[in-house]
């Protein structure tokens, strides 16, 4: 029963041919911004460290778009935002602990890279937890009374702020220690025995 004040004007639809070039234009946003915060943490920290952060970010957007096919969730732009808003959540976690490292080796020339790393970690993780409790709280209003069109926007920063939360502190850390124990500063690739 149509309003008899009310026209509708058009119906747009979405093939699948729109649905693949989104997969494609997602796929290279997210590429594009892969890329560039590998720039910006080698030009401000080391190449290692940068290396580390894009797995780490890597893992994070697997993860969300892992639980998206396990919940059968709908792969649309909106996700694509979320998924681009958890790489900069997660990327800045990661930078808070970066810098605190690099500030740390400055201060504790004696200690070793994992013993600096676990004291930075030790140093930043009450902020990174209040940080993330509030997001969360945020983000988990959203998605229980956000309603049907914010929802999996909603979803994907759920999981996404609790799975960057967890890389920030126990993936892009060790991946540094990982990859300076395989590759010195100044040394030689290391080979296993």
């Amino acid at each position: 029963p149509q309003h008899p004040k009310l026209e509708i004007r058009r119906i747009e639809t979405i093939g699948p041919k729109v649905g693949d070039e989104l997969k494609i234009s997602a796929v290279k946003a997210i590429l594009i911004a892969l890329g560039l915060v590998l720039l910006y943490i080698t030009i401000r920290f080391q190449w290692r460290q940068g290396i580390s952060a894009i797995l780490a970010l890597v893992h994070d957007v697997l993860v969300v778009v892992g639980m998206f096919s396990i919940f059968d969730k709908e792969f649309s732009l909106t996700v694509v935002a979320a998924l681009l808003t958890v790489v900069g959540y997660s990327l800045n976690d990661t930078i808070v602990v970066f810098d605190r490292i690099r500030e740390n080796q400055g201060k504790y020339r004696k200690k070793s890279f994992e013993e600096t790393i676990n004291l930075s970690i030790t140093e930043t993780l009450s902020r990174t937890l209040i940080t993330s409790g509030t997001t969360l709280f945020v983000v988990l209003s959203l998605f229980l009374l956000g309603g049907e069109i914010i929802h999996d926007f909603a979803f994907a920063l759920l999981v996404g702020v609790l799975i960057g939360t967890y890389s920030s502190i126990y993936v892009a850390s060790p991946l540094a220690v990982f990859l300076t124990k395989l590759v010195p500063p100044g040394g030689t690739v290391l080979k296993s025995s």
